[in-house]
């Protein structure tokens, strides 16, 4: 059966060496979601890869179907190589674990134009020497919501009492916040005010990361909620994760 040749732009997540020339890539572009794309003897064609095959790296690539889910690579054009995360370990390290976050939450094959826009946004903010501890919030949250896995914020997540100036927790195996009297002796205690910035930024456009100050003690108890969802959902903990948190 005759295969006709395809071309879209895709950021590559992850590429590993395969036999004594070749490099099996993990793909992902808003047509197509997750792909795996294997690229014959992509480790001596300069000419067809040149130095796109790198992670981080976003290009147009030209191939066909193969052999089950796997695509053939043809040759890729340089779009953008994101060199300027490659010159900090730790916005590199952040980089990483939001496409790791991606290659865990998506399924393969899925078009995801949305989440596609959120990582692009969020590499070139991280390049441009945007403030990372914002970078990380905002992501984390906007991927939680786009995937469908944001906890009640503003309002118990068990008698559905809209919250008002009163003590609160988070709990995320219960849906998340809850007022005192549903808690009992569950979750952790959050501000009201932290779940309000979080629900004030999601009315934001998901590819803008500029123009955002949290306080400390926002950013702390965001990045406990956040967490404690991601490990609900999460086949796995990211392994980029253990060495941010080293950092």
């Amino acid at each position: 059966m005759l295969h006709l040749q395809q071309r879209c732009e895709a950021l590559i997540l992850q590429q590993t060496n395969y036999g004594e020339s070749d490099k099996i890539l993990t793909l992902f572009s808003a047509e197509y979601g997750l792909q795996k794309g294997f690229a014959k003897a992509a480790r001596k064609s300069r000419k067809r890869f040149s130095a796109v095959l790198e992670p981080l790296t976003k290009a147009v690539f030209q191939w066909k179907k193969g052999r089950g889910d796997f695509l053939i690579l043809e040759d890729g054009e340089l779009v953008d190589a994101h060199l300027g995360l490659r010159r900090n370990l730790r916005s590199l390290t952040l980089a990483s674990y939001g496409v790791e976050l991606v290659s865990l939450l998506l399924e393969e094959g899925e078009p995801h134009l949305i989440v596609y826009e959120l990582l692009c946004s969020f590499l070139s903010y991280l390049e441009s020497g945007g403030d990372e501890l914002v970078a990380r919030l905002l992501f984390e949250l906007r991927l939680i919501y786009l995937l469908g896995y944001m906890p009640h914020l503003l309002h118990c997540s068990e008698c559905l009492k809209i919250f008002n100036q009163e003590l609160i927790r988070f709990d995320a195996r219960r849906g998340g916040c809850l007022c005192m009297m549903c808690a009992d002796d569950s979750g952790i205690d959050i501000d009201l005010g932290t779940v309000g910035s979080l629900a004030r930024t999601l009315k934001v456009a998901h590819q803008q990361f500029d123009g955002f100050s949290f306080g400390q003690k926002t950013l702390q108890q965001s990045s406990e909620i956040l967490q404690q969802v991601l490990h609900q959902v999460l086949p796995r903990e990211p392994k980029s994760l253990r060495f941010l948190s080293q950092l």
